[in-house]
C-alpha cells in the first residue's frame, strides 16, 4: 500500500516543518532507506496501482503527500532539510518552474534516455514524462458537421460567436495551450486569438474539463476545448452514468493535423535536488518508464504512454487512433508560462 508521511513511523520529529493544505507538519529528518518520499501534484489514486506494482518488486516502501497548489515556495522553503526524493506533476509547467529556481537535479540514467523520447525529456536529463496527454477541440456531434472545425486558430472565427465554452484561462492547461500558441504564432497574434476567442464565449469561463463537455451535452455552447483523457473517463464512468451521455453528445477533433499538430502536454517526474534517497529514487524512475508501468498508466487513466510500442487503451485506440503531434520542445512551450498568463489578464478573458 502508498503510504503517507506519518511523524511517528518517520522517526523522532525534528523542528522541520513543512506546510501542506494548510496544516502543519511535523518531520523528522531521520528516514529510512527502504523508503522514498514523493510530493505529487497527481492525486494519489491515479498512480497508486502502480506504486503498490513497485513496493511489491522492489521492498521499498512508497510515500506520497498530494500537493495542490506552492509546490516551488514549499521546497524552497525546506531547502537542504527537505524529506522529498521526488516530484509528481499533472503538466510541464511545474517541472520547468523546478528547474529554474534551481529545486531538482540531473538523473544520468540510460534507462530513461532509452525509454523516454528526447521531446518528452529535458535537454539536461532534469524532468522526464511519464505520460501525454492532448488538448483538443470536442465538439457537439448534433449541431456541427465532423469538418466543422480543425484548427485552434479557428476558435476565433466569427462564426462561432456564443459557441465556445472554455474553463480560466489562467488554469495551467491553458496557459500551456496558450504558451504553444505563443510560440507557433507570435504574441501579437495570440493576444489577438485570445480576444477574438473570449468575443466568442458562450458564458464566463469557469469549470472544469468535464464541465466543458458536460456544456456541450446540454446546448449551451458548440465547441469547447479540453484535454484528450477525459473523454475515455467520461465515457467509461458507471458511478455516474449521465457522464457518459455527455461522451455521446461529443465529437473529437485533433487540431492543426495539416500543419504543426495538435498541442502535447505531459504528467511527469522530477528528482529532488536534496533527495536522501537519490538511487532508490532514480531505480522508482526507471521503473515508472518501464513498459509495465507505462501500460498500467495507460489503462487506468486513458493518457497516452511516451514509451514508444506500448499499447494504448482499446479505448483510445477506438475513439482516437493515430494523429500528429506537435513536436517542438515543451521547455521552450514552458518558458512562455508567464507571457501567457500576461496575455490573459490584460484581455481580461475570464471576466
Amino acid at each position: 500500500m502508498i503510504g503517507v508521511f506519518k511523524p511517528m513511523k518517520m522517526g523522532v520529529c525534528t523542528d522541520i516543518r513543512l506546510l501542506c493544505g494548510g496544516l502543519c507538519l511535523m518531520l523528522s529528518s531521520v528516514v529510512h532507506a527502504s523508503e522514498i518520499n514523493i510530493y505529487s501534484y497527481r492525486q494519489p489514486f491515479l498512480i497508486k496501482p502502480i506504486l503498490d506494482a513497485f513496493e511489491q518488486q522492489s521492498g521499498i516502501q512508497v510515500n506520497v503527500v498530494y500537493v495542490r497548489k506552492a509546490l516551488v515556495r514549499r521546497l524552497e522553503v525546506e531547502g537542504d532539510q527537505s524529506v522529498a526524493d521526488l516530484v509528481l506533476t499533472a503538466d510541464i509547467g511545474p517541472l520547468y518552474a523546478l528547474k529554474q529556481a534551481r529545486l531538482i537535479q540531473p538523473v544520468k540514467s540510460p534507462v530513461l534516455r532509452r525509454n523516454i523520447p528526447v521531446k518528452y525529456r529535458d535537454a539536461d536529463s532534469q524532468w522526464f514524462g511519464l505520460t501525454s496527454r492532448s488538448r483538443i477541440i470536442y465538439t457537439s456531434t448534433l449541431r456541427l458537421a465532423a469538418d466543422a472545425v480543425g484548427r485552434y486558430e479557428e476558435l476565433a472565427d466569427r462564426r462561432w460567436q456564443g459557441r465556445v465554452c472554455s474553463r480560466s484561462g489562467k488554469h495551467k492547461y491553458m496557459l500551456s495551450l496558450i504558451s504553444s500558441l505563443i510560440l507557433a504564432n507570435g504574441e501579437t497574434a495570440t493576444e489577438q486569438w485570445l480576444r477574438d476567442v473570449k468575443a466568442n464565449l458562450a458564458r464566463r469561463p469557469g469549470g472544469n474539463d468535464r464541465a466543458q463537455i458536460k456544456a456541450i451535452s446540454d446546448g449551451v455552447c458548440d465547441i469547447a476545448l479540453a484535454n484528450s483523457y477525459y473523454f475515455g473517463k467520461i465515457l467509461t464512468n458507471e458511478r455516474k452514468p449521465e457522464q457518459q451521455v455527455w461522451a455521446k453528445a461529443v465529437r473529437l477533433v485533433f487540431p492543426n493535423q495539416d500543419d504543426r499538430g495538435a498541442h502535447m502536454n505531459i504528467s511527469g517526474i522530477a528528482l529532488s535536488r536534496y533527495a536522501p534517497h537519490k538511487d532508490a529514487a532514480i531505480q522508482l524512475m526507471e521503473y515508472l518508464s518501464s513498459e509495465q508501468a507505462q501500460f498500467m498508466y495507460a489503462q487506468s487513466n486513458f493518457e497516452f504512454p511516451v514509451r514508444e510500442g506500448t499499447p494504448r487503451a482499446e479505448l483510445i485506440e477506438t475513439y482516437m487512433g493515430e494523429f500528429k503531434e506537435d513536436e517542438r520542445p515543451l521547455g521552450q512551450i514552458a518558458a512562455r508560462r508567464q507571457q501567457a498568463l500576461a496575455l490573459v489578464e490584460k484581455v481580461g478573458f475570464d471576466d
